[in-house]
């Protein structure tokens, strides 16, 4: 039975929004999943991972994938739509699957899977304002059920809490100058766009967008995202509460793709190992190979680490 929790009508851009799963060749091979397993995919973007990994289920096996994007939801419930086992799509976040699976009656699951990327079409998308290649809103928020946008924080917070935020979540050591330049160009003018935004980056660090293996404006631009969205702390629920929700030979496996997402993961699996909860399967992080980097430029991020529960 293949359901989806939400119904909002769907954009075709599937011309440009073709999402592609990535590290599926190792994941496949570490995790294999018991016909009647039951597997989360915390982050079911359009179905790619869950695809593959329903595969292995049969009429008595359950899969329950999560997103916060609608139109996510409604690409998954088409792609999925094949598979012979059970499958629930839930508009929801990650950090509510212990009540999401209390709600449903069920106590313990197989498999946790979360590739914290985001999807091609997000990117593509005018209204999320994640990309600096077009001028687009600046919202940044991939759940639009949440109230504060990039634009509400850029032109509200202090300067110090600017450059705070910009520093701690996006790794910039030019964090002080480039909250400076906003609050001066925002006492001027708000700053409601990705290129304005994007631009002002590029005059304060004196760098022209072009002629860089990584945009000037790229750190700020995650640093907001991760602020807006709650990204670090969302992912911290989803690791407390893991090891509960693992049956006994389970498999928690994350897909991170910056340093701050893939050092949390890392020392959460570390730490669970030394109380015992967690046998960390990947010594070191997986990584895409020459190959499908190639294929998939926006895999060569991507790190995989997987942990057995005990």
């Amino acid at each position: 039975m293949n359901t989806a929790a939400d119904t909002d009508p769907i954009r075709d851009d599937s011309d440009v929004s073709q999402h592609i799963p990535v590290l599926v060749e190792p994941l496949m091979e570490w995790i294999k999943l018991p016909t009647d397993g039951i597997m989360v995919d915390a982050t079911v973007g359009h179905g790619g991972h869950s695809g593959l990994f329903g595969q292995m289920l049969g009429p008595e096996g359950r899969l329950l994938g999560l997103d916060v994007d609608h139109n996510s939801i409604q690409r998954a419930s088409q792609h999925l739509s094949g598979l012979s086992c059970r499958v629930e799509l839930v508009r929801a976040n990650f950090d509510r699957l212990a009540d999401l699976l209390a709600e449903r009656g069920i106590e313990k699951v197989d498999c946790i899977l979360a590739d914290l990327g985001f999807c091609s079409g997000q990117l593509e998308d005018v209204q999320r304002g994640l990309s600096f290649q077009k001028a687009m809103p600046l919202d940044m928020r991939l759940d639009d059920r949440l109230k504060t946008t990039a634009a509400d924080l850029v032109n509200r917070l202090s300067q110090t809490e600017l450059a705070d935020l910009i520093y701690r979540y996006g790794q910039d050591r030019a964090s002080r100058r480039i909250a400076r330049f906003i609050v001066e160009q925002r006492q001027r003018q708000k700053i409601t766009t990705t290129a304005e935004l994007a631009g002002l980056i590029c005059r304060a660090l004196k760098a022209p967008a072009r002629g860089h293996r990584i945009h000037p404006a790229t750190r700020t631009f995650q640093a907001l995202r991760i602020a807006v969205n709650d990204e670090l702390g969302r992912l911290q629920t989803l690791l407390d509460a893991a090891p509960n929700l693992l049956k006994p030979g389970g498999m928690i496996a994350v897909i991170s793709f910056h340093s701050l997402e893939d050092g949390m993961v890392k020392n959460d699996f570390r730490q669970k190992k030394s109380e015992g909860v967690y046998e960390v399967l990947t010594k070191k992080p997986i990584q895409p190979t020459r190959d499908e980097a190639t294929r998939n430029p926006r895999s060569r991020s991507a790190k995989l680490r997987i942990a057995k529960r005990l």
